[in-house]
């Protein structure tokens, strides 16, 4: 078979180890959507709307490191750009293919569907710049080149790429064949020396020292060599809360989550108070430093960012993240150094088990009911807030879209982790704000026989919105009530076990009922209008400094 545009870059794409597209079709994707699903290697993943195919892939990124969204021009790709924007934030390699009109029409600028009516057909793919790394047009001239160029830039930086193909082009045999060199970013070999002889120095120099695990640890796949650095040293470690779970939340080096001074005030001792404190990959945005409460003394810290290294105030260019963490692996002894504390989890389950459900009685269930292995998917907002503390078992991982923050993110990635690891257990967390904007999403589990469990939170309302508000009873925060423990039904879920819960005992039951399950499960949790986590009404005393709402 010849070697066509569409072609190329579908081989490139298996070649990286993407075999799943996410994606809605359309007439100008038309030839793209043809040659995904005719081609026995990949699989055809048709989501609901676009964002949600967006966040889908999202998640599925966060999974496998990497994964691949198609829409269609205009209208496709820009119902994509929020979820786009949410992989360029928090660093997930997004693979966007753009099906675009025929590039026939596009020079006779006709007037055509899908576009604003004014003979301008780049448009959208300017619109699209600020949030990917690379963007490209393929042309049969300029295949192989821009294909190797876009993964190239993907795979580095870790975000997002653009990749728009005229509908009559992506079926044109290639025009140029020549290799395109890869180009791999490299550490400058004189600066790697210095920080690392620096970093060894500071840390043999020091009576206490804390490992910071960022975020970005878990995107660039480095989980093995930070483990092995944790145990050469001997140094205890934590996250924050972007990074929660990115390494085993059961190791005996792991002291719990640093919240900067809003919750775990023995993390944040033990932390605040180091001789050294050495940060990989941690991205500091408000949420992920407990309301900008962190107080590291800048000349007591290392941060070990993908492309630099800060030592004090000092700031050392072109070193990989990679490369510092090998070389630190490969020299680093034992630092004698003393683990001060261990996690302490949420504790036991409060309440009695005729008594309405509040944080202090769900979230410690929750905690228990996570099993080794589970995906944990907590929606944006006081669904997550409340698990930051949760003692993950070992090889369970937690993630929420910190940085981003767009409610309804949740449900879709949730499907997407489940497509990237239909081997693994799915817990998707949400409240029932955000679960109304992407909810048609969970029609895809059954689809593609997926189990997992659903623990919707229904509070009568946007409760994050009310907790950062002036009035939180204010209409806007306000939601149409739906019957949500009948929506499996609706949505053709059949099968599936689910239950509407108003107490801890039938909460006790539901959660008995949804491990045992050989389906997928749903559980709608009713909780009271402001009963917020205590991450939450710790953000609302900082909000309100100190005057914000009380029960």
């Amino acid at each position: 078979m010849a070697q066509t545009v569409i072609l190329h870059l579908l081989e490139r794409l298996k070649e990286i180890g993407i075999k799943d597209i996410f994606g809605v079709p359309g007439d100008y994707a038309f030839p793209v959507n043809d040659a995904i699903c005719n081609d026995s290697d990949l699989k055809w993943i048709g989501c609901c709307n676009e964002l949600n195919a967006a966040y889908a892939a999202d998640g599925y990124a966060r999974i496998k490191g990497k994964s691949a969204l198609c829409t269609t021009y205009g209208v496709g790709e820009l119902s994509a750009i929020n979820g786009i924007a949410g992989s360029y934030a928090e660093n997930l390699p997004v693979f966007h293919i753009v099906g675009m009109p025929k590039c026939s029409l596009l020079r006779n600028g006709n007037l055509i569907h899908h576009s604003l009516g004014n003979g301008e057909f780049d448009l959208f793919h300017k619109m699209v710049q600020p949030v990917v790394c690379a963007s490209t047009i393929l042309t049969p001239e300029n295949t192989v080149g821009e294909v190797e160029r876009i993964i190239n830039a993907a795979l580095t930086r870790k975000q997002p790429v653009y990749i728009a193909i005229p509908a009559d082009y992506a079926l044109m045999e290639l025009g140029c064949t020549r290799p395109h060199k890869q180009i791999s970013l490299q550490s400058d070999k004189d600066t790697l020396q210095t920080v690392q002889k620096l970093i060894l120095e500071k840390l043999n120099s020091v009576k206490t020292a804390t490992v910071m695990v960022g975020a970005l640890i878990g995107r660039y796949e480095l989980h093995e060599p930070m483990r092995s650095f944790i145990e050469k040293s001997g140094l205890p470690f934590t996250s924050m809360f972007m990074a929660k779970g990115t390494l085993s939340e059961t190791h005996p080096n792991f002291i719990g989550v640093y919240n900067g001074g809003i919750l775990d005030k023995d993390v944040q001792e033990v932390v605040e108070t180091s001789d050294l404190v050495i940060s990989f990959g941690a991205i500091r945005s408000d949420i992920n430093t407990g309301a900008n409460t962190v107080t590291i003394d800048p000349q007591k810290e290392i941060k070990i960012h993908p492309d630099r290294v800060c030592i004090g105030h000092a700031v050392y260019h072109n070193v990989q993240l990679e490369d510092v963490l090998m070389g630190l692996c490969e020299r680093v002894q034992n630092l004698g150094i003393k683990v001060p504390i261990g996690p302490q989890g949420l504790g036991e389950p409060v309440g009695v088990q005729d008594a309405e459900i509040t944080p202090n009685s769900l979230y410690p269930r929750i905690e228990n009911f996570i099993a080794e292995g589970d995906i944990i998917m907590a929606e944006t907002g006081t669904a997550s807030m409340g698990l930051v503390n949760a003692k993950l078992p070992d090889k369970a991982v937690f993630f929420n879209q910190t940085l981003w923050g767009s409610i309804g993110w949740a449900t879709p990635a949730s499907f997407g982790a489940a497509m990237a690891a239909p081997e693994r257990r799915v817990l998707l967390i949400t409240g029932e704000g955000s679960h109304q904007m992407t909810v048609q999403e969970i029609s895809q589990f059954a689809r593609h026989g997926l189990k997992p469990v659903i623990i919707c939170l229904n509070n009568d309302g946007y409760l994050i919105e009310r907790m950062l508000c002036e009035d939180p009873f204010i209409y806007y925060n306000d939601l149409a009530q739906w019957n949500y423990s009948r929506l499996p039904d609706a949505l053709g879920m059949t099968g599936w076990f689910s239950a509407k819960v108003m107490n801890n005992a039938e909460l006790d039951d539901a959660l008995a009922k949804a491990k045992a399950a050989e389906s997928g499960a749903y559980i709608e949790v009713v909780t009271g209008k402001m009963a917020a986590s205590e991450m939450a009404l710790a953000l609302n005393r900082i909000v309100f400094k100190g005057k914000g709402w009380q029960s």
